[in-house]
């Protein structure tokens, strides 16, 4: 029972790991997005950033198996010491297990990061997500700015200010949405026009 509740508890600390590794990722992903559309100028494509989520994932990888080596010497350190421990990281032989666990847990997060990196659909899916955070913040960004010049009649509108942030709308948010819109239309299958009945100028008269 209880080797079968330190696996439960085992895989949910990995899957816990995982998840603050994707947020993580998300995250160092949207600054990037938002320093190259906003402060660059540049249109969004999701291929300029698959080298950037791999890396980032790669780079939490590298730190789980350094957590792990650490452990590892730690739980060297700790075998064979049965005095007190003087301190939070000062391990004894009783910490031994615990140590052990540590250790296989940020090896199969690592394992699982340097798996994510490689899956080119778990790289663009974060990407997404990336995305929809930027523009998100963008949106909420502008509105803000709206309420306060609206709040404030007795000041004049800032125009260039008021200009500039719609812009920012349009290129975070209208645009790549009319995009994805005309390549559906693009995409989607054209109605058969030799389907019996059907000319050029609609239907055909029903006969009498």
């Amino acid at each position: 029972m209880a080797t079968r509740q330190a696996r439960t508890k085992s895989s949910e600390i990995v899957a816990e790991g995982l998840y603050i590794a994707s947020a993580a990722t998300r995250l160092a992903l949207k600054n990037e997005i938002l320093v190259h559309i906003l402060a660059k100028g540049e249109d969004f494509e999701t291929d300029r950033f698959v080298d950037d989520a791999r890396r980032a994932l790669l780079t939490l990888a590298v730190e789980a198996e350094a957590d792990a080596d650490r452990t590892h010497a730690e739980r060297k350190a700790a075998t064979g010491r049965f005095s007190d421990s003087s301190g939070t990281h000062d391990y004894r032989s009783r910490d031994v297990g615990n140590l052990r666990r540590r250790r296989r847990q940020s090896l199969r997060i690592a394992k699982e990061l340097r798996a994510r990196a490689e899956d080119e659909a778990e790289l663009r899916k974060l990407i997404a997500d990336a995305r929809e955070a930027a523009w998100h913040e963008v949106a909420g960004n502008i509105d803000r700015t709206l309420r306060i010049e609206a709040a404030r009649p007795d000041l004049e509108p800032d125009y260039e200010q008021m200009r500039a942030a719609r812009m920012q709308a349009l290129r975070m948010v209208d645009l790549p949405r009319l995009r994805s819109h005309r390549r559906n239309v693009r995409d989607r299958p054209a109605p058969a026009r030799d389907a019996p009945g059907a000319t050029d100028d609609g239907p055909a008269d029903e006969p009498e």
